[in-house]
């Protein structure tokens, strides 16, 4: 088996005092490793991209939210429960990961209080998620605008299991530019933007476009199979928007570069694409449905031509990702630049720029 497709390839150290706890303020005072060829690398700050980018070129951005996902309620009878909303499968019936699951017995009643203890929310256990060892949850409301306005006095952001000291406001693990509600972690990537370097990149002349990934659990599940190839991806629900098809259209056309803001863009745009050739067309199309695409070294590209990223997990499918880009002997050997230099992974940790210039031709 070749070594790009064995799981223990994809394994590093990390000193776990590198694993980046509170984010930098502000947003893009963050240090930037910019990889602007097959053999060379720079370190730069966040907030000099617009000097990497050239004017033409068209930043790609999820504008997910992340909901208050962690709910702390009790059952009927008074015991303490706690949930990670998952997955809407239809309207008003979740997909969560529960706490203790003894408690979660088909029928029973959960009952979600605010701060002053009147309680806000309520939802009857359905029935057992084999899969994910969850729970269907049906919440009795029948508004989607008044769940979201309970969900907020009643939940709580959830940070990413190995942020375990954060001194974080939620604030600060959403985009800026955060809208389309549904994701239960953010894509984070978008996290050093602010909105003066936004300004600032438009005014050079750098296109920007966005799409939606609604961020899932399985972005922290890390890969468990030593044959990476017979990994099942989890499934992710995407919209790729006609506007977003027509920026990148017209970028190619007038020889500019796509540039993702982080994997889920990624996945986005080459699942849209896959879903394109499947039924015989050239190119891109509007894409609204979910993605179980998984992308790891031998990948065809079709839209990406560079990506901005932060650093990611050993052994999780975003790491056989970016290493589908870029190579994986080149990815690791920059992992441990970057571990040489200090910089801060994970979610709230530094980021990485993959020019085209960077990217693997192989």
């Amino acid at each position: 088996m070749m070594n790009d497709q064995l799981l223990a390839s994809y394994d590093y150290h990390l000193p776990p005092e590198l694993i980046a706890q509170t984010p930098v303020t502000p947003r893009d005072s963050s240090r930037l490793l910019v990889v602007n060829s097959a053999t060379t690398q720079v370190h730069s700050q966040f907030r000099d991209l617009t000097e990497w980018l050239l004017p033409g070129d068209l930043l790609v951005f999820n504008n997910t939210r992340v909901i208050p996902a962690r709910l702390y309620g009790r059952k009927s009878t008074g015991a303490p429960v706690e949930i990670l909303l998952l997955e809407e499968k239809s309207p008003f019936c979740w997909l969560a990961l529960v706490k203790p699951g003894k408690r979660f017995t088909l029928g029973s009643q959960i009952e979600f209080a605010d701060e002053s203890g009147q309680i806000k929310l309520m939802a009857t256990v359905l029935e057992r998620d084999e899969e994910t060892g969850g729970r269907l949850l049906k919440f009795e409301i029948n508004s989607h605008e008044l769940f979201w306005q309970i969900l907020e006095q009643v939940g709580l952001i959830p940070f990413p299991p190995y942020v375990t000291e954060s001194e974080a406001q939620p604030s600060q693990y959403q985009t800026v530019y955060a809208q389309e509600p549904g994701a239960v972690a953010a894509p984070t990537a978008g996290l050093h933007f602010t909105e003066d370097l936004l300004e600032r990149l438009s005014q050079k002349g750098i296109g920007q476009a966005y799409l939606t990934l609604h961020v899932g659990v399985g972005t922290f599940r890390p890969v468990e199979i030593s044959d990476i190839t017979q990994h099942k991806m989890h499934q992710e629900w995407v919209e790729v928007p006609e506007i977003t098809v027509n920026k990148i259209v017209e970028t190619k056309k007038q020889g500019g570069r796509v540039i993702a803001v982080g994997t889920t863009v990624v996945r986005s745009l080459e699942g849209a694409a896959k879903v394109a050739k499947s039924e015989g067309k050239d190119g891109l199309i509007p894409f609204r449905a979910k993605t179980d695409l998984f992308i790891y070294p031998g990948y065809k590209w079709q839209v990406v031509e560079g990506m901005i990223t932060n650093f990611h997990l050993p052994c999780s499918s975003l790491l056989m990702l970016v290493s589908a880009l870029i190579g994986r002997e080149r990815l690791m050997s920059l992992y441990q630049e970057a571990i040489k230099q200090k910089y801060r992974f994970y979610s709230f940790g530094d980021g990485m720029l993959i020019l085209p210039e960077g990217k693997s031709n192989k």
